[in-house]
């Protein structure tokens, strides 16, 4: 598999550990707004070089998921926000137009330093 999507993670809102306890991991890139800045985990902006697609996989940290299903708009607002909503529940269908579903177990502690990849 080839790295199609490499950042690293700068900087934890204050509420956004809260979102894991609903399995999800919600990203946006740095310069966020601060309403939505609170609620994410933000990172410093890769460049997308290939397409989002279930087959694909997400390194995050040490662990890897398989990509289960992802929203039509996923993939423009990981491109162009860096914004991605990822749901850790192995769902075949995307429940909503931005989020990328993988299967595995929810992460229980994501610091600043982390490296978020997609290989596809």
């Amino acid at each position: 598999m080839t790295v199609i999507y490499q950042t690293t993670i700068t900087q934890i809102g204050a509420s956004a550990c809260l979102a894991l306890e609903d399995s999800m991991l919600i990203t946006f890139r740095e310069g966020a707004p601060a309403d939505i800045e609170e609620y994410c985990f933000i990172h410093c902006h890769g460049e997308l070089s290939g397409s989002l697609h279930a087959g694909a996989a997400l390194e995050l940290g040490e662990h890897c998921y398989p990509v289960t299903a992802v929203g039509d708009v996923a993939e423009q607002n990981l491109r162009e926000l860096g914004h991605i909503t990822l749901r850790f529940d192995g769902q075949t269908t995307a429940e909503f137009p931005g989020t990328v579903h993988v299967a595995g177990p929810v992460p229980v502690a994501i610091a600043p330093g982390c490296i978020l990849k997609f290989l596809a």
